[in-house]
């Protein structure tokens, strides 16, 4: 089967669809929620967070387009385990605030989709590695002490990129009329 024969079947309400796409996504939204819940949270939480995540899925069928899935299920998956930790008091410093750069959600507008794909496209504009170190911390919600230790740099080197990266980012979103949306998103 493939991912639009999936699709397909999910909106026919055909849990074949499902099932193929749960087998195909499970370990990479089992690996999003992983980095980003950590320790604070069980295994089962992490499944039961995965289920919820194609819970939506079913849910929201005719939203989810070929190709666009795998950043959609992300999405999901990132909101739902930030959402859990904080329900259970889990304090989010700056270094778990999460920048979306996906808005394909349920509840997306037309002006956060604009939103979002400004910010991709301000995201892959930057350089690597500090594309990669942006990626990491916001996309996937690693720490900058992993992100230094398994990139060969420090962390305040990691911190330092983060801030280069977030600037080049509020220019960019200047050049473009964007000023209004950086708050919420640097």
């Amino acid at each position: 089967m493939t991912e639009q024969q999936a699709l397909d079947r999910l909106k026919e309400r055909d849990p074949a669809g499902l099932e193929w796409l749960i087998r195909r996504y499970t370990p990479y939204i089992g690996a999003v929620i992983w980095n980003i819940i950590g320790s604070a949270m069980t295994a089962q939480d992490a499944e039961e967070l995965a289920s919820d995540v194609f819970l939506a899925l079913w849910q929201n069928a005719g939203k989810t387009r070929p190709g666009q899935v795998k950043s959609y299920l992300a999405a999901i998956a990132r909101h739902k385990a930030i959402n859990r930790l904080r329900e259970r008091g889990v304090e989010l410093g700056s270094e778990e605030d999460v920048l979306a750069l996906t808005a394909e959600g349920p509840e997306s507008t037309v002006e956060e989709r604009e939103i979002a794909r400004l910010v991709r496209q301000g995201v892959d504009s930057l350089d690597m590695p500090d594309r990669e170190i942006f990626l990491r911390f916001y996309y996937y919600c690693q720490s900058t002490a992993r992100i230094g230790r398994e990139m060969g740099l420090t962390p305040p080197a990691v911190r330092k990129r983060l801030e280069r990266g977030r600037d080049k980012l509020k220019r960019y979103f200047e050049e473009r009329g964007h000023t209004d949306a950086l708050s919420d998103i640097v």
